[in-house]
């Protein structure tokens, strides 16, 4: 049997640990600022975006001790670490975004029944500082993002918090135009709208990789077909693809190699290792070799027609 295996570097963690104390701070300052303000000025739209801003530093918390959690080494009970950490932060991440977009439309509507005044020029204040440390937030972890599941469900809540911050400034700039404070909760609700709709894909895809799913972008049908095109290799069977951590991507099958010399399969694994990391950025496998043929009854195993031919 044999065993591919790929380690994060330390730099990178640190770097992404920084941004995060520094982004949660951030958030914290606003998530207080934004209360206070949206209490004294009477905003709903405050005083959500408020609470969205406090799951977004719950969230960034949460995903701050993840990436601390994957640091960790293995250990006899935790035989992969704690990588799992980042996929279970984006799935709780997700969660709470979800459970805070229906505190904010019932609470819109009960405005939208009985509207109250608002301090308009409070709003714009407040909403455009929140617009740039969120904006800021969310242009410094987006590298990062594209990868991890953990750091896109931080990623995805500063867009939210960025686009829902313009929202209040527009809802600010309409009650000034035509003085219905009725924006207000109007705005508020097409902002728990939109946290619903972005927060649904990290949720599915936390979910997925939770439940040992496929993780996003890797095709187990296509990885069969590519190992099929290495010389050698005339079957495959029993073919899991599943996560490890947010972006670890993990491989195991057994290959069928016919009646070879077991000494001829080493250059074979690290064939096999480097093109599943090239192209599909599986960087932990564990393969066995059967030497044998697939059996015709077998339903698991994908028989190649091509034979080893150098």
């Amino acid at each position: 049997m044999a065993h591919g295996h790929a380690h994060h570097h330390h730099h990178h963690h640190d770097s992404v640990s920084r941004k995060l104390t520094i982004a949660t701070a951030a958030n914290v300052l606003v998530v207080v600022a934004e209360i206070a303000i949206g209490l004294y000025a009477g905003s709903l739209a405050l005083i959500g975006d408020a609470l969205h801003n406090l799951t977004d530093a719950a969230a960034l918390i949460i995903a701050l001790v993840a990436v601390r959690l994957e640091q960790r080494k293995p250990t006899s009970s935790k035989t992969f670490g704690y990588q799992r950490a980042g996929i279970l932060a984006a799935f709780v991440n997700a969660g709470l975004l979800v459970a805070f977009t229906f505190f904010i439309f019932r609470e819109s509507w009960e405005r939208l029944q009985s509207p109250r005044t608002v301090d308009t020029v409070l709003m714009l204040v407040m909403a455009a500082i929140a617009l740039i440390v969120n904006a800021a937030t969310a242009i410094s972890i987006h590298h990062e993002s594209r990868e991890d599941v953990n750091l896109r469900g931080a990623f995805i809540h500063m867009v939210g918090d960025a686009v829902s911050s313009a929202g209040i400034i527009v809802a600010a700039i309409l009650i000034r135009l035509t003085g219905s404070p009725r924006w207000d909760a109007g705005i508020s609700i097409l902002i728990g709208v939109m946290i619903l709709a972005s927060s649904y894909g990290v949720l599915r895809e936390s979910l997925n990789l939770l439940l040992d799913g496929t993780p996003s972008g890797i095709d187990p049908n296509a990885v069969t077909e590519a190992l099929g095109r290495i010389d050698g290799i005339q079957g495959v069977h029993h073919l899991h693809i599943w996560a490890l951590g947010p972006s670890s991507p993990a491989l195991s099958c057994h290959l069928m190699v016919g009646d070879v010399p077991v000494k001829t399969t080493a250059g074979l694994v690290e064939e096999i290792n480097t093109m599943l990391a090239r192209e599909y950025r599986i960087v932990h496998t564990t393969i066995q070799f059967e030497y044998t043929e697939c059996a015709a009854d077998d339903p698991y195993c994908v028989p190649f027609k091509r034979t080893s031919q150098k």
